[in-house]
């Protein structure tokens, strides 16, 4: 075991069994709303996993040399699980992290998931594994939908302008399969699954993608740039506002959501809880865009500091969380816009290294901050000040980190 400093919870290293649970159904959410993309009659379980009693939450880290590291957030033990290529970007679905380094796109499973059942959920343990590699040369945008057994995940090359579409249930079987590649314009763009269906981002257009990947309808988004899919539907990100996707049995309807007037940059990020209508994005460096899907609006907030990246929790107190540039996690009022928490400079070393933004993410009760310079992983309490309620360090600089189990 790693020496324990005062104050400072350690993982242990050790490698982390299948656990046998109860099964059940969680309480209902805090918001049921219409049903995401899995049928209801399905409960999101594959062959050879556990069903557990509770969310097996995680954050899988990549580090600089392209070593993978499962911490478990109920133990605290940290499982080895690949080590890849230098990373260059990390995206997740809340169980499969896609490692973007000079070689491809390699998909690492954190065996560990939630299914969203709307009006409850179940959650799922099975083994962590290394799944392929998609090949590729140069950056890749990878997009994903709030499920980790069925439809599809889309990657982006921005190089030769192909997107491709992986089979999401195939990664869950441990093996990746292309369910379409079409040719784009190279550059940046983005393929974003709906369903069966998909849109593909480039230029100034997104087109609507039928299930083998058939170009159909378009629609104007000029700068098209950040995706996010909500409990509502899928947004995209456009200069002039979002498009806003919902799925449906003749494909999905689309949906445009523009700016309120002003000279207000436009939001070309989007973070929020997993689940949830409401998506964050930044507005410059003082500005917060706040866009709820339920309402098809958005709202303004500003920012006493200076930020760098911004989440929203959408709880029932309205909690905005950002980070600021000192390394400070600030937390908002999303109704008034007051300041209602202010951390100590936990990432400022990070941040003056100049390595990239680290990493934000929240859920229900608590959020979790990336420190890569520092070497540290803090967890902390945004209904009560942004208190750091448990701190973690780690082996080597976490340069990527991916809530898992979420």
């Amino acid at each position: 075991m790693l020496p324990r400093p005062p104050g400072l919870t350690t993982a242990a290293l050790v490698t982390v069994g299948l656990l046998a649970a109860v099964t059940a159904c969680s309480p209902p959410p805090d918001d049921a709303a219409p049903a995401s993309a899995e049928s209801a009659g399905d409960h999101g379980e594959i062959a050879g996993a556990v069903e557990l009693a509770e969310p097996a939450l995680g954050l899988t880290t990549v580090d600089a040399t392209g070593a993978v590291r499962h911490l478990d957030l109920l133990d605290e033990s940290v499982t080895d699980l690949a080590d890849l290529d230098p990373p260059g970007a990390v995206h997740t679905d809340g169980r499969f992290v896609f490692v973007q380094t000079t070689s491809g796109v390699e998909v690492v499973d954190s065996g560990v998931w939630t299914w969203d059942h709307v009006d409850h959920f179940h959650y799922y343990r099975a083994e962590a594994r290394p799944v392929g590699r998609l090949d590729a040369r140069g950056p890749a945008t990878v997009v994903t939908t709030t499920s980790s057994t069925s439809g599809g995940s889309g990657v982006f090359l921005q190089r030769t302008g192909e997107a491709v579409m992986l089979d999401t249930g195939a990664l869950a079987d441990g093996e990746l399969t292309e369910r379409y590649r079409v040719n784009a314009t190279p550059g940046a763009g983005l393929l974003v699954p709906v369903g069966e269906h998909a849109l593909l981002a480039e230029g100034d257009r997104v087109t609507v993608l039928d299930a083998d990947g058939v170009r159909g309808a378009e629609h104007p988004c000029p700068a098209a740039a950040g995706t996010i899919a909500t409990r509502v539907g899928t947004v995209v990100g456009c200069r002039d506002g979002a498009l806003l996707a919902v799925s449906g049995d003749d494909g999905p309807a689309i949906e445009r959501v523009p700016y309120p007037d002003g000279p207000v940059p436009p939001a070309t990020d989007f973070a929020g809880r997993d689940g949830r209508p409401t998506v964050a994005g930044l507005a410059g460096p003082r500005r917060v865009w706040l866009l709820d899907t339920r309402q098809r609006s958005w709202s303004l907030l500003r920012s006493p500091r200076p930020l760098v990246a911004v989440t929203a929790v959408d709880d029932d107190g309205e909690h905005v969380l950002g980070l600021t540039t000192d390394g400070r996690v600030l937390v908002l009022d999303g109704g008034s816009g007051d300041v209602v928490g202010l951390s100590e400079p936990l990432a400022r070393a990070s941040l003056r290294a100049g390595r990239g933004v680290p990493t934000l993410v929240a859920d229900q009760q608590r959020a979790y901050l990336s420190a890569p310079v520092e070497r540290r992983l803090h967890e902390i309490d945004f209904a009560d000040g942004a208190r750091v309620s448990r701190t973690f360090e780690t082996p080597s600089e976490p340069l990527f980190v991916a809530g898992t189990g979420r």
